[in-house]
């Protein structure tokens, strides 16, 4: 299993439920592909964005480490492209 580093920016308007549920899924996802959720790095929380996206000009900003396979990472990319809570994201490997 390798380590990963996510960082994703969800929508600032969703509630409170809607931000739990989504942080909850991408546990979900991470666990049930065999992989181990490790941290969540500083929490950045709602922050301005350097650029407008989907006419949006704050979101709220998470850092995750997570250990996984190659099929968690395509999952987690896929369930984040079609959901529409998320603006953004990065999946990326660290070094070792």
């Amino acid at each position: 299993m390798r380590t990963y580093e996510m960082m994703f920016i969800l929508k600032p308007d969703l509630s409170e439920d809607d931000i739990a549920e989504a942080r909850e899924r991408l546990q979900t996802i991470i666990a049930d592909f065999g992989g181990e959720f490790l941290k969540e790095l500083d929490g950045w929380g709602k922050k301005r964005l350097a650029y407008s996206i989907e006419d949006y000009s704050e979101g709220i900003y998470a850092v995750w480490h997570f250990n996984g396979e190659t099929r968690t990472v395509d999952e987690l990319d896929r369930i984040i492209k079609i959901s529409d809570k998320f603006l953004r994201h990065m999946i990326i490997r660290l070094e070792e």
